[in-house]
């Protein structure tokens, strides 16, 4: 007898796979031979994990939660699933097709039915089957009584192998959806609702680098080197040249240069052309009219076409979706008639607006998704990103223009209307709004945004995570003083001290930092002087409209400054401004805004003195100490000398000195922070100084190095305001000896007389080594500001000893994953991307100041 040939059961790649068949059919069997072990969920195996016991029918019910619950799980993340389970019964199989649909999954049936005979002898040979023959003869009968409903209740694909033969012939393919071309990579050229506007649609080709040669039958479109349209639907009705934008499409398609997704009005004109019933109205009767003139093989071309337009298509590795009304997070990349409904006309709310239109729901506000979409159907007067999300539907036949969005390059081109071809119900340019569509949709941040546990792919250092409890003190700190988050575009990255110094008397030197970047492949340094003030940073904007478009301030304010935690650097708002005027100026006054083609800036600096928190907490905390502690150990001394006339010499001369050198040291710690507190009555007395132009319009300057970052606070601060303050900075060769130790003079030298220290960096702004990503910068401190910080006996040696011994591995990993998530929010705000995608990165900053590292490092 000849083997049967081998049926090939070619499926979905994403689908929920039921299969049917009667104890002892083989199931499982088949399952592990087609499938991964991951993939099939199999009811036995969840007894088994409920109880033990993978035969034990009276906890079936809860086998059958968990079996429900693991494919649910993998259908939400787009995962095959196979349901290795009898399923004899319609009502069994019902649930698997809600499942499906939910997750707009296709479900598959394989009916595995060798026969009866065959069912009962494999039982027989299992101890732990001994039901005898009824059970599969029940079974049996159950699915073949249900085999011809079985597409009626739901399913997409019914395979069946009724015998031994046709089950071990049986081979299983799988194969993308059709809506799934995340091979296709582009670059493309997207274009929106076209509705018969051909020249116009001529133009916007030309002017993106196509070229159309021939006409009618012969027409064909040459696209630049490499590049594919993507029509994003409704390419009829309402325009004159419905054919010609037609025949367009169909060559790009026909030569493969490009996909097109099915539009509302072009699924409409297709169900007219198949001769369904149809209400003629909305510009279809324009679309009949044209195409009635056209030989009749062209409407016959034209009606296949439009029949085998898809709902949407996935591209560019899942980084890019096309749909003509738009699609929700979940229906990405899937199939299902609610995907397809959606991408046709969205979603609406069933009233209508005053025009008779309906209200359609804003399904962009709560998109979340990676993947973005590009979409049409709700003409807009101007392409606007919302949450990843791009409208590209600019009203051309309404009198707008027509435009395309060029990807990966996020550029957008257009052509102005010739006229207007159709008059909208609606008028197409409402009233300008005060806030673009995605500061609207910022104003208030999710908490479900930031809470939990987070991972957070960064450009510096891939994925970094922030566990929950430090997320919920971030909250803490966020939700009662951070200023408002459309500023919040950055937060600086702590600082890691320099190794500690082996050389006596000496907790930190400059040689460790010299040595640490030396080792590293580092070879020139700037050197710069740490300021006695506090980290802040600077928001800039030419004007208040600017601040308005670009940071969705409506405060009228022109810019912020805030401080390492995000809280407003100045409580009085007109001195924020003041200070903000003098920084305008300066950058007025070297051309900043021409030189950089931006309007507003975001600056890294220190204000001088501490800050009204700071000197707050000298005077409340560090004076009180220093004078307390220098007033009792003067009085320990004037008894001491009392004393001194009743103990023998021996005694009395190592107590006084010991008393002396205790007293030395309270004054040498009473006057460390003096330099840090002087009165503060107005701007005038503040020192700014800036060291790093962080973005600008369309760039993060972490790509220059740190000399540029110098030379521009060099010329800020030199542009005649006394309140902006230069940097002493040096340049340094590591492999030159001499120049090393002329640096460590100068450092000794600053420290000596009452300066904080200096900061080390590579001149590169973004360090990288053999092993990736270096310390962007190493704090090394003064010998007397260490007292402040430290306690006035540190440098004892019993207590140099000790901390010697402190670590710096976790300050230094959290200082580089602070750097990476800096880099990476600044880098999120200049492209524009929602504040929740920039919020998470300044959040995630703040949630890692909780980990338990020692503050005085």
């Amino acid at each position: 007898m000849r083997a049967p040939d081998p049926t090939t059961l070619e499926l979905p790649d994403f689908s929920l796979v039921v299969l049917i068949g009667a104890t002892g059919s083989g199931k499982s069997t088949f399952a592990s031979r087609w499938f991964a072990p991951t993939e099939v969920i199999s009811s036995d195996r969840c007894r088994g994990l409920v109880c033990d016991d993978e035969n034990d029918q009276s906890i079936s019910a809860d086998a059958f939660d968990l079996v429900r619950t693991i494919a649910e799980k993998r259908l939400k993340n787009r995962r095959l699933a196979v349901i290795d389970a009898t399923n004899v019964r319609a009502s069994e199989r019902r649930d698997w097709i809600a499942l499906a649909r939910r997750w707009h999954a296709l479900p598959v049936a394989i009916v595995i039915d060798p026969g009866l005979d065959i069912c009962i002898e494999r039982n027989k040979l299992r101890p732990d089957r001994a039901f005898g023959p009824k059970v599969p003869q029940r079974m049996v009968q159950e699915i073949r009584k249900g085999l011809r409903n079985l597409a009626h209740e739901g399913f997409r694909q019914v395979w069946k192998l009724s015998s031994v033969e046709a089950v071990d012939a049986a081979i299983v393919t799988r194969k993308p959806l059709w809506t799934d071309k995340r091979s296709e990579t582009g670059p493309f050229d997207i274009i929106g609702d076209v509705h018969g506007c051909a020249d116009e649609l001529e133009s916007l080709l030309a002017k993106l680098g196509y070229r159309i040669e021939g006409e009618g039958e012969d027409l064909a479109v040459i696209p630049p080197e490499g590049r594919k349209l993507v029509f994003v639907g409704d390419l009829v009705d309402r325009g004159p040249k419905t054919p010609q934008v037609l025949r367009i499409a169909m060559a790009a398609l026909a030569a493969g240069h490009g996909f097109a997704v099915q539009g509302n009005h072009d699924s409409k004109l297709m169900r007219w052309m198949a001769g369904r019933k149809v209400t003629v109205n909305h510009g279809l009767q324009d679309s009949i009219d044209q195409l009635s003139a056209e030989q009749p093989a062209f409407r016959t071309r034209v009606k296949a076409f439009l029949d085998e337009l898809r709902s949407h298509y996935w591209l560019d590795g899942g980084r890019l979706a096309v749909a003509h009304a738009g699609l929700k997070e979940e229906m990405v990349g899937r199939g299902s008639p609610a995907v397809r409904e959606f991408a046709l006309y969205g979603e609406t709310t069933g009233e209508t607006d005053e025009f008779g239109l309906p209200v359609r729901l804003d399904w962009a506000t709560a998109y979340r998704g990676a993947s973005t979409i590009v979409y049409g159907h709700t003409p807009v007067p101007e392409a606007e990103w919302l949450n990843n999300t791009l409208c590209i539907d600019t009203g051309c036949v309404f009198g707008g223009k027509l435009t395309a969005l060029r990807w990966p390059e996020r550029e957008l081109v257009s052509v102005a209307a010739e006229r207007v071809h159709s008059t909208p119900t609606r008028p197409l340019a409402p009233a300008p709004a005060e806030l673009s569509a995605q500061a609207e949709a910022d104003i208030l941040i999710d908490y479900a945004d930031v809470s939990g546990r987070r991972w957070i792919d960064t450009t510096l250092l891939r994925r970094i995570v922030v566990p929950e409890d430090n997320a919920a003190a971030a909250l803490e700190v966020m939700s009662r003083f951070a200023i408002a988050p459309q500023w919040l575009a950055y937060l600086p990255p702590t600082m890691s001290p320099v190794a500690t110094s082996s050389e006596d008397g000496w907790l930190e030197r400059p040689e460790e930092a010299f040595a640490y970047y030396r080792e590293r492949g580092q070879p020139r340094l700037v050197l710069e002087e740490k300021h006695m003030g506090s980290r802040a940073v600077i928001a800039l904007c030419r004007d208040e409209q600017v601040a308005k478009r670009r940071f969705a301030s409506l405060s009228g304010a022109t810019g912020i400054i805030w401080t390492r935690t995000g809280r407003t650097f100045f409580t009085d708002a007109a001195m924020t401004e003041a200070l903000l005027d003098r920084i305008r100026s300066a950058a007025d006054k070297e051309d900043l805004w021409t030189e950089l083609s931006t309007d507003w800036l975001i600056l890294d600096a220190e204000i001088m003195p501490w800050s009204a928190k700071a000197l707050g907490l000298i005077r409340q905390q560090y004076e009180p100490v220093g004078i307390a502690a220098r007033a009792g150990l003067r009085a320990a001394l004037a008894a001491a000398e009392l004393c001194t006339a009743r103990l023998p010499l021996s005694e009395a001369g190592p107590l006084a000195r010991r008393l002396a050198d205790r007293a030395d040291r309270a004054d040498r710690y009473a006057a460390a922070w003096a330099p840090y507190s002087w009165p503060v009555a107005g701007i005038d007395d503040l020192r700014v100084a800036p060291f790093h132009l962080l973005a600008s319009e369309g760039r993060v300057h972490f790509d220059r190095d740190h000399d540029w970052h110098m030379d521009i606070a060099r010329r800020l601060s030199g542009a005649g305001s006394p309140t902006l303050t230069a940097t002493s900075t040096r340049m340094l060769d590591v492999d030159d000896v001499e120049a090393c130790r002329a640096a460590v003079a100068w450092w000794e030298e600053l420290t000596a007389s009452g300066g904080e220290g200096m900061v080390v960096k590579p001149l590169a702004f973004i360090p990288r080594g053999q092993k990736g990503l270096i310390q962007p910068a190493l704090k090394v401190r003064g010998r007397e500001y260490l007292r402040i910080i430290y306690g006035p006996e540190y440098d004892l040696p019993r207590n140099l000893d000790r901390l010697r011994a402190r670590g710096l591995g976790g300050k230094r990993a959290l200082a580089l994953r602070e750097f990476a998530l800096g880099h990476e929010a600044l880098s999120r705000f200049v492209a524009g991307a929602p504040l929740r995608k920039v919020h998470e990165c300044v959040f995630a900053i703040l949630a890692l100041e909780s980990e338990p590292i020692d503050p005085r490092l």
